[in-house]
């Protein structure tokens, strides 16, 4: 690192745990943020302004009005632009040494086939069910940690899933893709403006820590938050013996079927 970067990054730098080991694991990385909505809007800019040396953002959005009540990397004078090109330009204002490549693209099978194996961490910032089990199944495919948010009206979640582990469940083990949820949206349901920006925060904490190999990562845990009532639940996850994704030939058997997918919809139509 040169001076510069050894200024910028002094607070982490001073951290014991994390170090110029960590900071140089972090400029060294390549992250794929998948969606650049209400949570992709905060994941982008902390982990530009962390320092992550290549960033990789995919969405097919443009930005409205009504996104900018919590779509924080966005503004007037980008409204009509695409939002992967304008969450591009708040990054690169932050930190302008970081790369960052804007895909103005939906995240289909081949765009996730190509961009997927070239991530040390991918971040599902999408408001899409089955946009969401593409990115779990290229996640296992190619043995690449998984970061997942979603929130909605109060409530969220988040969770890690990283297939280079033996023990960690995968989306689809906790959320069988044949068990689709009732389609929920906040154009009709509303989400909370700050509660995006927390769940992307811990996204992005959870993206830092995984890359840096600092602390233990939200691996076999559902992390619950009830925002009317500031209440924080933590749920253990078990990989599933019957999941079609990360154990093939065998039959969906959800084994969390308490558990109901809070789903983030940054992106009203």
């Amino acid at each position: 690192m040169n001076d510069e970067q050894l200024l910028r990054y002094s607070r982490h730098i001073l951290l014991d745990e994390f170090g110029i080991e960590g900071q140089q694991s972090l400029l060294q990385s390549r992250v794929l943020v998948i969606g650049a909505g209400g949570l992709g809007s905060p994941v982008a800019l902390y982990l530009a302004s962390a320092g992550v040396g290549h960033l990789v953002l995919v969405d097919d959005d443009t930005v409205e009005l009504t996104n900018l009540q919590r779509q924080i990397a966005h503004n007037m004078a980008r409204l009509g632009q695409a939002k992967a090109l304008s969450a591009q330009q708040a990054a690169q204002a932050l930190n302008p040494e970081v790369q960052v490549s804007a895909l103005v693209a939906r995240a289909d099978a081949d765009l996730l086939e190509a961009q997927v194996p070239l991530a040390q961490v991918v971040l599902d910032c999408t408001d899409n069910f089955a946009t969401r089990q593409r990115i779990n199944q290229a996640c296992v495919r190619h043995r690449v940690p998984l970061v997942s948010g979603s929130a909605i009206r109060f409530d969220a979640q988040v969770s890690v899933f990283d297939p280079r582990r033996s023990d960690s469940p995968c989306y689809a083990c906790i959320f069988p893709p044949d068990h689709p949820p009732e389609e929920t949206q906040c154009a009709t349901l509303g989400v909370l403006a700050p509660l995006v920006g927390m769940i992307g925060s811990l996204q992005a904490l959870e993206a830092i820590k995984l890359l840096s190999g600092v602390g233990d990562a939200l691996v076999g845990r559902l992390l619950m938050l009830d925002a009317l009532h500031m209440n924080w639940n933590t749920l253990k996850l078990k990989r599933s013996p019957q999941c079609p994704v990360c154990q093939p030939n065998t039959v969906s058997d959800p084994v969390h079927p308490h558990i109901k997918p809070t789903r983030s919809h940054p992106n009203p139509p």
